[in-house]
């Protein structure tokens, strides 16, 4: 099976073949010559997955799956949320992004967070969607060197370390992309 994954992010796209495996032939944009940036225009994560499937199903004809991810920060009221990329800025610094995060919740007990990835997929005429959740807790201090984004800055519950201090195995059994991709997985093997 060839499916396209609707993103170029280096990070997530070995993330996702080393959950995939051999059963799919995966895709990335540049693979099939989107080299424009998908719009992200939606107020939601599960409306940011949908646009860029779509885009991609619309405009080049393949089967796909896109994701959205974002970090829900309880003491923020949720934020940065569907913003988790652009959090500090268009230029979508993780470094930048991180540092806001850590300035904000600074002297804040209240350091309870979710990451939450929604996948939205085209195949076949069909619109499915998987959503993965993990909780945790922002730590005072980077962690770690392995993952992107927000991974040094989250721990989740019952581990103590971060994302970034843990293996790709690992992080694919406990992480928010990780249960949505499973969730991705079981469904196409149907």
């Amino acid at each position: 099976m060839k499916l396209v994954f609707a993103s170029n992010n280096k990070n997530k796209i070995l993330e996702i073949k080393h959950q995939l495996g051999d059963s799919v032939e995966l895709l990335s944009l540049e693979d099939i010559g989107c080299h424009e940036e998908i719009p992200e225009t939606a107020d939601t994560i599960e409306g940011n997955a949908l646009l860029k499937a779509d885009y991609v199903t619309k405009n080049y004809g393949y089967n796909c799956f896109a994701d959205d991810t974002g970090l829900e920060v309880d003491a923020l009221n949720g934020a940065p949320g569907v913003y988790s990329a652009r959090y500090a800025g268009e230029e979508k610094s993780a470094e930048a992004n991180m540092d806001k995060l850590l300035a904000e919740l600074n002297g804040n007990q209240n350091r309870a967070a979710r990451f939450k990835t929604v996948i939205a997929l085209n195949i076949d005429g069909q619109q499915h969607h998987f959503t993965g959740i993990v909780d945790g807790n922002i730590t005072l201090e980077r962690a770690g060197n392995m993952g992107f984004g927000y991974d040094p800055v989250f721990m989740p519950v019952g581990l103590n370390a971060t994302f970034a201090q843990i293996s790709i195995d690992q992080k694919a059994q406990l992480s928010h992309r990780g249960r949505a991709v499973k969730q991705l997985i079981d469904f196409l093997k149907r």
